[in-house]
């Protein structure tokens, strides 16, 4: 029998842990994929102590501390340790370079970085004159230097004070149209209000398991996922990483799965997937990127379940979802409840009223971002001046109220789930010896959605460039889902009248270059 749904607190995220104690700190939490038990009191008294770490660490309410960890159950009490204190939290991609973790250590001013063991020497090499700046290491397997000071005594009680809703809880960054990343601030409100309408629209409650596959560096994993099992006290199963195989074997003790449209193809690729593997499941989720109406339909026909679609983005977390009761493939839904979108005129601004014209996403509510991080030219460029943030994502709603992502402004490329831009690719191209310039986009592919093609036009002298020489000069400069799956060649790139590049003429051209 489903236990009742609770209403959770929108403007406070540490609530939540208060009151899942109330419920029963015996509740599991999480429970790993080698069986391991983490209950929500573990939780509670190992965040308190953490809280006493990073103080002794020197990090005060506000301080920023950069986590660029493995996923762990530690790292999870990391994330409530900061909420509990007010520190901010800056989750990175563990697949950074060197040279991109250097710009987010001198963009975030961290007062701690916590990185995994085997990254100290690396990461102490980038902040030799900053003395200040602490750095603790934290493994998958309760190790590192961060958890050298757990056990002193520091109690899991009645957390602390309440902190406003509108006090800085985290920086993610983002990639930007001009090349380097930007973070994007949200407050304890936008986590705590965005948490709770998803809990009321999905119906979760503490009764539910959600098979959690996601990385929690990202908005996914950590907000949408963790924060809605944390705000209906729920439990997760909890996998390092997405591996088809070990969620099949899992989903008989899941009711939820939360996974972007790379997963659901993986598992569509596995002869185990049916009904009958699936019937202990109520729910499953798919976002980050747009599901094909073709996928949505053969993983109905497979186990009988309908993937519910939503949209949201860094600066927003979650817009617009199917409801639970109305599940429409190609649609994301309606917007969450207390978030107004709409669609305006993508070169004038004025708002469009008749349903089913595209045009600009704008939005506004409590799940919309403070701004970017010590970046007001930008944020005043992104938003109007009644408060509805611009997207930058082409849309139209329907008669209905559903809204229908019909393309993106900005060329951004979403590849297994990951947003990659174009011109920090481009930047680095443009960087290497003997490529005169380049353009990067994406086109379909059968297993990431996008895959991220780059062409180049070689510079005098250099005729001997090629695909191979280019993917070994990226590897140390950029994450790996970033990395061009193909590198191709061309004389000049296609330009219009006015010399900018057409980006859809490429991938018109290299529709289907992963399709064959």
């Amino acid at each position: 029998m489903r236990e009742e749904s609770r209403a959770p607190s929108r403007s406070d995220p540490t609530a939540w842990l208060d009151a899942a104690l109330r419920i029963g700190p015996e509740r599991v939490f999480i429970e790993t994929s080698r069986g391991q038990r983490f209950t929500y009191g573990a939780l509670a008294q190992l965040s308190a102590e953490l809280v006493a770490v990073l103080a002794r660490c020197g990090v005060s309410a506000g301080d920023r501390v950069l986590v660029r960890v493995d996923k762990s159950v530690e790292a999870i009490a990391l994330y409530i340790a900061c909420l509990r204190m007010g520190a901010v939290f800056v989750p990175l991609n563990t697949a950074y370079t060197a040279h991109e973790l250097e710009y987010f250590i001198h963009d975030a001013e961290p007062s701690l970085i916590v990185v995994r063991p085997e990254d100290f020497a690396a990461t102490a090499a980038l902040v030799p004159q900053r003395e200040q700046v602490r750095i603790r290491t934290l493994g998958t397997a309760a190790d590192g230097t961060l958890l050298a000071g757990i056990g002193t005594g520091a109690e899991a009680g009645a957390l602390e004070g309440t902190l406003a809703a509108d006090r800085l809880a985290a920086l993610l960054y983002t990639s930007g149209t001009t090349g380097k990343p930007k973070a994007a601030m949200l407050t304890r409100g936008n986590l705590a209000s965005n948490a709770a309408s998803l809990v009321e629209l999905w119906r979760f409650t503490s009764s539910d398991v959600l098979l959690h596959a996601l990385p929690i560096f990202h908005i996914h994993g950590l907000f949408v996922a963790t924060n809605t099992v944390l705000a209906a006290a729920a439990s997760m199963l909890f996998l390092p990483k997405f591996d088809a195989e070990e969620v099949v074997r899992m989903l008989p003790r899941a009711s939820v799965m939360m996974g972007v449209p790379t997963y659901y193809t993986r598992l569509m690729g596995d002869p185990r997937l049916s009904r009958e593997t699936t019937r202990h499941v109520r729910l499953f989720v798919s976002g980050s990127a747009p599901l094909s109406a073709e996928h949505h339909r053969e993983f109905q026909q497979r186990t009988g379940h309908e993937i519910l679609e939503r949209y949201g983005m860094t600066e927003t977390s979650m817009i617009a979802s199917n409801r639970y009761e109305l599940r429409v493939p190609g649609s994301v839904g309606a917007p969450l409840p207390g978030v107004e979108v709409r669609i305006t005129d993508a070169q004038h601004g004025w708002v469009l009223q008749e349903p089913d014209v595209p045009g600009m996403i704008e939005v506004r509510g409590p799940n919309v971002f403070q701004g970017y991080w010590r970046n007001p030219q930008k944020t005043a460029a992104e938003f109007r001046q009644d408060g509805f943030f611009v997207t930058g994502d082409i849309g139209r709603i329907d008669a209905h109220g559903y809204v229908h992502i019909v393309g993106r402004a900005k060329d951004l490329i979403i590849t297994g789930g990951y947003n990659v831009y174009p011109a920090e690719v481009e930047q680095e191209l443009n960087a290497l010896p003997g490529v005169y310039e380049s353009a990067v986009f994406g086109v379909p592919h059968p297993d990431f959605g996008e895959g991220v093609t780059a062409l180049i036009v070689r510079a005098a002298g250099a005729a001997g460039l090629d695909e191979g020489t280019i993917l070994r000069s990226l590897r140390d400069r950029l994450a790996g889902y970033k990395l061009p799956k193909r590198v191709l060649f061309a004389p000049e790139l296609p330009r219009n009248t006015m010399g900018k590049v057409q980006k859809q003429a490429l991938r018109d051209t290299h529709a289907k270059l992963y399709m064959t």
